[in-house]
Parts: C-alpha cells; structure tokens; sequence
C-alpha cells in the first residue's frame, strides 16, 4: 500500500471524496488508497531533512521512547517535539504515554506507516 500525501485544500478533498463515489455508484472497481490531504505549507514543513529523518527512522523501529529518540537523532526535545506534532498531525506516527513503573510515564512514539511507500504529490 502508498501513502499519498496530497497538498489540497478542503475543497479539492472532497472534489475527490465525490470523484470515488461516482466511481462506486458507476460499479467500478476501485483499488484501496490512503491518501492525508494536507495543507500547502504543512506540506513544506513535512519536507525538512530532520522530519525525513524520522521517517527513516521508524522505518527500522516501530516504536520508540521520546528521551531515547532524543539521545539517538541528537535532537533537543523541542524540535523534535515540533517534528513529531506535525507528523501526528497527519497520521504518520502515533504519540501515547504509557506507564514507566517506579518512574512515571514514558512518551512512546509509534510509526503508522510500517514498510509503505510514502509519497509526495502537490496538485495545483
């Protein structure tokens, strides 16, 4: 499967929600897609050499806990708390807390993308 990450605005979302129920209506056979719409300047910030990092990042690793991803990306926990707000925001990981006991609690990061094919498209 590909994620396709489309820059569009509300309007061309649902331009293509009814593009793919005329096709269903019409009896066609459609093949499964996992398309985010995403706003044009998200889309610039989603590019950053650091946010691909991540990417490829969890393409190796399926979870990771925030001060270790810290430490290994040699990161400060602002940025990449930026790089990982954006990323959630669109569905490409998921951020939970889970219990670290005799510690507190952990911010583990989850990848939503596993071995997929991400692509980039902006259509104007």
């Amino acid at each position: 499967m590909t994620i396709e990450i489309k820059a569009g605005t509300l309007n061309d979302f649902f331009t293509a929600a009814k593009e793919t129920a005329k096709a269903i209506d019409e009896g066609k056979k459609l093949t499964p897609k996992h398309t985010i719409w995403v706003d044009a300047k998200d889309l610039m910030m989603l590019l950053k050499p650091e946010r691909k990092d991540l990417v490829k990042f969890f393409r190796t690793e399926k979870k990771a806990i925030f001060s270790h991803l810290v430490k290994k990306l040699n990161r400060s926990p602002a940025s990449l708390n930026n790089d990982l707000k954006i990323l959630s925001k669109y569905d490409l990981v998921r951020i939970t807390k889970e219990p670290n006991p005799g510690h507190g609690t952990n911010k583990v990061i989850y990848a939503n993308f596993n071995d997929e094919k991400i692509e980039f498209r902006v259509e104007m």
